[in-house]
């Protein structure tokens, strides 16, 4: 064997030994996917895992599909900005698609893991991240009324730092022209007849709801999601404390304060409108604290 023979064997015996120690200990480390749970512990997922947050629409005839989706940061039910070309291509795309088949619909739903905070007026958060993609949906032409949204609790999602990476997902159904249709006129009876009231001082950062009055909140925007022209009215109201003027300039400090709130959660601005009755329509007895506690509220209903 020659000299130079021997060299090229030295050469081609590294790169077959190198080949076998990185396919050994370091392609297996890039098909793991690390998630984190709602512990804060860490597990290790496999490829079939990485499906669940791919931006995917397919059925009824369409199909769209790209490894990016809506991320969110942990806590917060704002989609991350920009969104990817990717993602603006298939929404594009489906939109055509709606237009020529308009009695189609798109079912969101929206992720959030159980350990995170609900700092959202909806009853979760993956309801919330749920409307604000619908929202970006409509933004991009869409009718709001082609959507139904939806939120689920789960343990795990996967994670980049303190972000949540594509935890929505999605289904093409068509609406049946024989099915039974929502008597909008009785929903909006029915919320009326038990409104959204909202208790808070002035000055509050926030407003805390409970379960019921979340509730109430989805539904009132399904209406306004699904009624053409459809408005809310959010009239605030205060004891009998001080002069009457002042009282009435405050009411409507109070209607408007609910009015960015719900705006701050989705709900479009010139879909809500504000007034102010002061201390003229109380609602429990001024001669007690309680009373006069049960005053101090903004009325959201349906005009």
């Amino acid at each position: 064997m020659t000299k130079k023979t021997s060299y090229l064997l030295g050469i081609l015996l590294t790169i077959v030994f190198g080949t076998f120690l990185y396919q050994k200990y370091c392609c297996n480390c890039c098909k793991e996917e690390t998630f984190k749970t709602a512990k804060d512990s860490v597990y290790v997922g496999s490829e079939t895992d990485i499906s669940l947050n791919k931006f995917k629409l397919n059925g009824e005839g369409f199909d769209y599909q790209t490894n990016d989706n809506f991320n969110f940061l942990k806590d917060n039910f704002k989609t991350v900005i920009p969104v990817s070309d990717s993602i603006n291509i298939g929404i594009d795309n489906l939109k055509a698609f709606f237009d020529k088949n308009p009695n189609l619909k798109l079912m969101v739903t929206g992720y959030a893991t159980s350990d995170e905070k609900n700092t959202s007026a909806y009853p979760n958060l993956g309801f919330a991240r749920a409307n604000d993609v619908k929202n970006y949906f409509v933004s991009k032409g869409f009718s709001a009324s082609k959507f139904d949204t939806t939120g689920e609790i789960r343990d795990a999602w996967k994670m980049s730092s303190d972000t949540l990476l594509g935890p929505v997902d999605y289904k093409l159904f068509a609406v049946e022209a024989t099915s039974e249709k929502t008597d909008w006129n009785a929903m909006k009876t029915k919320i009326n007849a038990n409104p959204l009231i909202l208790y808070f001082n002035t000055g509050q950062a926030d407003i805390n709801l409970t379960e019921e009055e979340r509730q109430k909140v989805a539904d009132l925007v399904n209406y306004l999601d699904n009624v053409s022209g459809a408005k809310l009215d959010a009239v605030g109201h205060t004891d009998n404390v001080g002069d009457r003027t002042i009282n009435t300039r405050l009411g409507l400090e109070r209607a408007n304060f609910a009015k960015d709130y719900l705006v701050k959660n989705g709900v479009g601005n010139d879909k809500i409108e504000t007034s102010s009755k002061g201390p003229d329509e109380p609602l429990a007895d001024n001669n007690t604290a309680d009373g006069k506690a049960k005053n101090r509220r903004t009325v959201v209903t349906i005009k």
